[in-house]
């Protein structure tokens, strides 16, 4: 059955919200999330900013939608990796492609925070839901020998509450902690000028983590 159609007030709606958010991220890739202003999009996109309120009801009710939108961005181009076959080190270059196509969407999610922005959960459900996907891709990770890291998380995690085993969801977090400090250096250019491809130290860190 076909969803209820629209009608032109809330299609209008929709369509100024997705160009609200679309010079929000032109400002974010100028001068960064801490940067955004409500009032400088207002008159980009024709109205006052009081009006503009009536469409985004603040600052970090518009950061949030972008939150999502990136962290949904990410995991649609993990899923679409998982349902081609990717293995775990197929899910990390799909994460890096990701990345280098928008880093200003991976730096608004991975970089630093906002200062006085606080996300909501449903954000923090979405990078579970990321997390959950490299831990599936890689059966490996399940085979790691327990450390007192896994006693650590064992002794946090919520009774009745389902999880992976300790040391495949520490392995998962090791794995992902590494390859998103290459890949944070690379995007902030830190390895500009440097006598070495980026993607060959990437690649070479995926074999490391895939080796232990």
């Amino acid at each position: 059955m076909a969803g209820a159609a629209t009608s032109p007030r809330e299609r209008y709606r929709a369509q100024l919200r997705a160009e609200i958010k679309q010079h929000a991220w032109e400002q974010i890739a100028t001068a960064g999330a801490s940067a955004l202003s409500l009032k400088a999009i207002a008159k980009q996109v024709g109205m006052s900013g009081p009006a503009l309120y009536h469409y985004y009801a603040s600052r970090d009710e518009l950061i949030t939608e972008l939150i999502r939108d990136a962290y949904r961005s990410l995991a649609d181009a993990l899923k679409a990796a998982a349902d081609e076959g990717a293995d775990l080190a197929g899910m990390a270059r799909a994460m890096r492609r990701w990345a280098l196509a928008d880093p200003h969407r991976y730096h608004l999610i991975y970089g630093t925070p906002v200062p006085g922005y606080h996300a909501p959960d449903d954000t923090v459900a979405t990078s579970r839901e990321i997390m959950d996907m490299l831990l599936a891709a890689g059966p490996e990770i399940a085979a790691a020998a327990p450390t007192a890291f896994d006693e650590h998380l064992a002794g946090r995690m919520l009774a009745g509450k389902r999880e992976p085993a300790p040391a495949a969801l520490r392995r998962g977090l090791t794995f992902w902690t590494r390859l998103h400090g290459v890949l944070s250096l690379e995007l902030a250019g830190h390895f500009d000028g440097m006598d070495f491809d980026p993607e060959c130290l990437f690649e070479a860190e995926v074999e490391s983590l895939l080796a232990q």
